[in-house]
Formats: C-alpha cells, structure tokens, sequence
C-alpha cells in the first residue's frame, strides 16, 4: 500500500540519491523534519553520521547497522539513532520509511 495522495502531494527532498531509487515527501517546521521514504530498488546507504534521527518501517525491511551491530527493521519496528552516531543500512525495494530529523535542514527541499 503507499501512502495516501495528500502525502505524496507534500513537497519532495533533494535527497543524494536518484529519482528512480528513491521517492520521498517532507513536512518541515523550524524544530525538525518529517520524511515519507518509499524506496524503488535496493539500496545501500553508506555510513554516515548526523544529528538524531528516529524512524519507524512502514513496509518492507532495512537492514540497519549502528555502533558495529546490524539489526533487521521490518513492517512495525522503530528505531533511534543518537545524534552523531555513525550508522548505514541496506534497504530492500518495496520498503517505505517514516524517518523524524532534529535538523529541520537535514536535506533541502526540491524546487518545484
């Protein structure tokens, strides 16, 4: 199931990552951001470090590695991810993400 049209009807982010791999809509205000992810094809994100993020899976699954333990995320999980903790995830096609930033300008909004 995706998400439902006012969602996806949310601006996209700029987000290091093509178009085809990778769908996003945000929600911002100044004390943080709010990312729907669906994720077309697999994908490895490397590891990386920012400030606190939190996430739940929606669908699908990511394999999440934080602190040299990986840990599989599937429909139903959260996870927390402290500020400046290094962490990457391979994430499999089909999966949607609901992630939480602290930094409201974690990524930049597309321009229309």
């Amino acid at each position: 199931m995706s998400y439902p049209d006012f969602i996806t009807a949310f601006p996209s982010l700029d987000v290091p990552f093509p178009d085809d791999v990778v769908q996003t809509a945000v929600i911002r205000s100044e004390a943080g951001l709010v990312a729907f992810f669906t994720f077309l094809k697999d994908m490895d994100l490397p590891p990386h470090a920012h400030g606190a993020q939190w996430g739940t899976v929606v669908e699908g699954e990511i394999e999440l590695t934080m602190n040299g333990q990986t840990r599989v995320c599937r429909a139903g999980d959260s996870y927390s991810i402290p500020a400046g903790v290094e962490h990457g995830a391979k994430i499999t096609a089909g999966t949607r993400v609901i992630d939480v930033f602290a930094e409201a300008d974690r990524y930049p909004i597309k321009a229309s």
